[in-house]
């Protein structure tokens, strides 16, 4: 597989909110690459940066938020200092977490063609990529629904699908869950699930919610004070549960029921999903 994404010592400091005062760095010498095709999940703390890697990754941060930036970061090879936003638009999807930041047409059909229709796309091609993408988000038969009608989760699904009609080689969702029910959270889940088994997306998700994390990732990237942590398998992060309680992150229960049998019985227990538990948990309750 080839790097699609290259992020070569990334930091990068807002300008400062009062004049005269020193920026605060966000991101301090980020380094990180991402194959094409892999699923990468980010964690951290709030305000370690997560946001701002992300938007990173499309030139919003430095082009449109000004401020500083030392590094480079190189998508599809393209440097996202120098390239137009909108030309980076078509290479790199960004959803966010406050789907109603991103929804202000009158339908979900105008909403999901506007951004076709702003590339010029054909009205014929518009059509279909239209019906493609709700197709794949579960949402087809609401063309005709204003927004403003739909859950919070048919929402954020919609926004999704306006950014998969452009046809992106790669999906950035920004905590997409984090103002959604549990209802909510399920519909935007299963689209991932979607894209990440059927469709082979390159996607980059910053996620809270560990157990999900576990579910959909090749690697696992956890930043803190703006660095790079830890950056391997969610089987190699979520064993390290002190360490990841040290920063304030969570991890799978199953982890921490890995991590409890380790302490009291001197096992090597390691697992991050309740399958992978209870089938390891019964073939050694068997054994004995």
């Amino acid at each position: 597989m080839s790097k699609i994404i290259v992020v070569e010592e990334l930091s990068y400091a807002y300008p400062p909110a009062i004049p005269g005062h020193d920026p605060v760095w966000v991101l301090r010498g980020v380094d990180l690459e991402v194959e094409e095709g892999e699923f990468v999940s980010i964690m951290g703390p709030t305000g370690v940066g997560k946001t701002t890697l992300c938007l990173a990754l499309n030139g919003i941060v430095p082009q449109s938020t000004g401020g500083l930036i030392k590094g480079r970061v190189l998508v599809d090879g393209l440097d996202t200092k120098r390239e137009p936003v909108p030309q980076l638009a078509q290479r790199v999807g960004v959803v966010f977490q406050d789907p109603e930041t991103q929804l202000f047409n009158m339908s979900v059909e105008a909403e999901i063609a506007f951004g076709l229709e702003c590339l010029g796309v054909p009205r014929d091609e518009i059509k279909e990529r239209v019906s493609w993408a709700l197709a794949v988000v579960g949402m087809t038969g609401f063309e005709d629904r204003p927004p403003f009608q739909l859950s919070g989760g048919q929402k954020q699904r919609v926004a999704i699908a306006s950014i998969l009609a452009m046809m992106p080689k790669i999906l950035v969702l920004d905590e997409p869950t984090a103002n959604l029910d549990p209802l909510g959270k399920a519909e935007v889940f299963s689209v991932v699930r979607e894209l990440r088994h059927k469709r082979g997306m390159t996607i980059i998700m910053v996620e809270h919610e560990s157990e999900h994390i576990a579910e959909f990732s090749d690697r696992v990237i956890v930043l803190n004070e703006g660095r790079v942590e830890m950056a391997d398998t969610p089987d190699k992060v979520f064993s390290q549960v002190d360490r990841m309680r040290e920063i304030g992150l969570a991890v799978p229960q199953v982890s921490e029921l890995a991590d409890c049998l380790n302490h009291r019985f001197n096992s090597q227990l390691n697992f991050t999903q309740f399958d992978e538990a209870l089938r390891t948990l019964k073939g050694q309750l068997d054994g004995r």
